[in-house]
């Protein structure tokens, strides 16, 4: 291997040793905490996605279903394989009945999400250490050293995936997405690694890709591994170039259990390309889902062009584009763009050292501007909220969630306290003084997105729970159908199966009429309508309620029953 000094690289990065002081381990260490465990206690499951993951998991654990074919009433998922619902269901019956099943499942998507977090630092701070990706000598000395330098590019990448609003909801839900999340930075973190790290790098290429593909994404992880091969292909490393044959081999698992999953009748290859959404849609969604990160990642594609093909840029950037292109073949779903976070992140990490100082100091007051009055809005509804002041946001927020109850907590009020104390700290610190470090500029945009957060899983969870969790409309159903009754519900979304369930203590039958056994007797029929649209009449039925399904009425759930259990319930 070239010492630094003969290496023939050219880079843009002029650093010296003062840019790559270290973030202490205990700022980072609270940025994770404030931005992992939020939300993780103390709410219900919310809807669609959540809720819908949960009741697979829950089915299997309660034994309702086979580990084989999850399913809610007899209704099957459309996607995410097995893995995530073996992994939920595994830590709900492992805990049962000392946790709440709801709890319980979130705890290891919990442990995903700080996995995650950790691979990525990991992964930039082994990119970083490659002789490409090290910036030029200075001529009279100073110049930063390896490690201090990919160090604090990884604390920079850290920071950059924290601040992705993409990540926000979708990294703390129980959502197969969040397992394929995992295995594609688990196989960036292998393809990063693998000079440094061989048999850690091998063993992760195996587990990432199948898991990928366990999870509901075996396109992604196929198409990952081709990239991954490519890079080693051309890597004049030896480890590289050796490290091909994992990658194959991870290729060949992930490919032959979709397969397998195919052929016992789950969801393994399967495909969601959808060509109606529009087209203008797909940029608005890349701009929000992806900020910051994917303006500094641009910046490092440009400055960094001449090294486009050696590792640093290349495995990011082509595990990007794999995320991208899955994205917009799927119609600009943002499920399937959250794998480019990662990959984004990395990229937006070799920004740092060629971001000049007016881009910086522009991103810092953008964030210190928009998280200061996001975090004061938040107050100020929760202010409203219990004292009715000022009237009129009270009024929007009881028009936007009816029936809105207050609920007093003083520990989320005194965490809400200390989370924008923290946050104003930090506020003077960056604009009260001059730091050359390179993460500088990403610190703000973390914490104005994990103070957010912070106060929205404290100060405004109740509010939360009312609109999104199904706790409110079960509690109306169950005032016309008594508790452990048999509902059939065909076409019911499976959060709303699940719901019943969980919440009303229901047992539910999803499937049609067509595909329902003659054995199966309900109590009850319910059935979804358009907000204005008039319930059907059902032979043999009787319409005794109809509930509004959201906040919004923009959908409606009737309920039926027997014409002799109407009359004598």
């Amino acid at each position: 291997m070239t010492t630094r000094s003969q290496a023939p690289f050219i880079t843009p990065a002029l650093v010296t040793q003062k840019a790559v002081q270290r973030l202490p381990r205990w700022a980072l260490l609270l940025f994770c905490a404030a931005y992992v465990i939020p939300g993780l206690i103390g709410r219900d499951p919310w809807k669609n996605e959540d809720i819908a993951s949960f009741g697979h998991m829950w089915s299997v654990a309660l034994g309702q279903a086979s580990w084989l074919h999850p399913n809610v009433g007899g209704v099957l998922p459309t996607s995410g394989g097995v893995l995530p619902y073996w992994l939920g269901g595994a830590f709900i019956s492992l805990l049962s009945p000392w946790i709440d099943p709801a709890l319980a499942a979130r705890i290891p998507f919990a442990l995903l999400l700080s996995l995650i977090l950790a691979l990525t630092w990991y992964s930039t701070y082994h990119l970083a250490r490659t002789d490409a990706a090290q910036p030029l000598p200075l001529a009279f000395g100073g110049e930063a050293r390896p490690q201090d330098y990919a160090r604090a590019l990884a604390d920079g990448a850290l920071l950059a995936l924290i601040a992705s609003l993409g990540l926000l909801q979708l990294g703390h839900e129980t959502t197969p997405e969040l397992l394929q999340l995992t295995g594609s930075v688990a196989f960036l973190y292998s393809l990063s690694s693998a000079q440094y790290h061989p048999i850690q790098a091998r063993w992760a290429a195996l587990l990432a890709l199948p898991a990928m593909a366990a999870s509901g994404s075996p396109t992604v992880a196929v198409l990952s591994g081709l990239a991954g091969m490519a890079v080693c292909w051309r890597s004049r490393q030896t480890e590289l170039r050796g490290h091909f044959w994992f990658v194959l081999a991870a290729t060949a698992m992930a490919a032959a259990l979709a397969t397998l999953l195919s052929a016992i009748g789950l969801s393994g290859w399967a495909w969601r390309v959808d060509a109606a959404q529009r087209v203008m849609d797909i940029p608005k969604l890349v701009v929000w889902f992806t900020w910051p990160t994917l303006p500094l990642a641009a910046l490092t594609v440009w400055y960094w062009r001449r090294q486009i093909t050696y590792r640093h840029i290349a495995v990011p950037l082509l595990l990007a584009l794999v995320g991208f292109g899955a994205a917009i073949a799927m119609g600009g779903n943002e499920r399937a763009m959250l794998v480019t976070l990662p990959a984004l992140a990395v990229l937006a990490s070799f920004a740092l050292p060629i971001l000049q100082r007016g881009l910086g100091a522009a991103l810092d007051w953008f964030s210190v501007c928009f998280f200061t009055v996001c975090a004061g809005l938040i107050w100020v509804g929760y202010i409203s909220l219990h004292t009715g002041v000022p009237a009129k946001t009270a009024e929007r927020i009881a028009k936007l969630v009816p029936g809105t109850q207050a609920y007093f907590s003083l520990t989320a009020l005194l965490a809400a306290l200390l989370g924008t104390l923290l946050w104003l700290a930090l506020v003077r610190w960056r604009t009260a003084r001059h730091s050359h470090a390179l993460w500088k500029s990403l610190v703000l945009p973390a914490g104005g997105v994990a103070l957010c957060w912070l106060l929205f899983m404290t100060l405004w969870l109740p509010i939360l729970d009312q609109a999104r969790s199904y706790r409110a409309l079960i509690g109306k159903i169950s005032t016309t159908v008594p508790s452990k009754a048999l509902l059939c519900a065909p076409e019911v979304p499976v959060g709303l199966l699940t719901g019943l369930e969980y919440f009303g203590g229901y047992q539910v039958n999803g499937l049609p009429d067509s595909q329902r056994s003659p054995s199966v007797r309900c109590d009850a029929l319910l059935l979804r309508v358009g907000g204005r649209a008039v319930a059907p009449t059902v032979d043999g039925w009787e319409r005794v309620a109809q509930f509004n399904q959201r906040t919004r009425n923009s959908e409606q759930i009737v309920v039926y029953r027997r014409p002799a259990a109407v009359a004598h319930p």
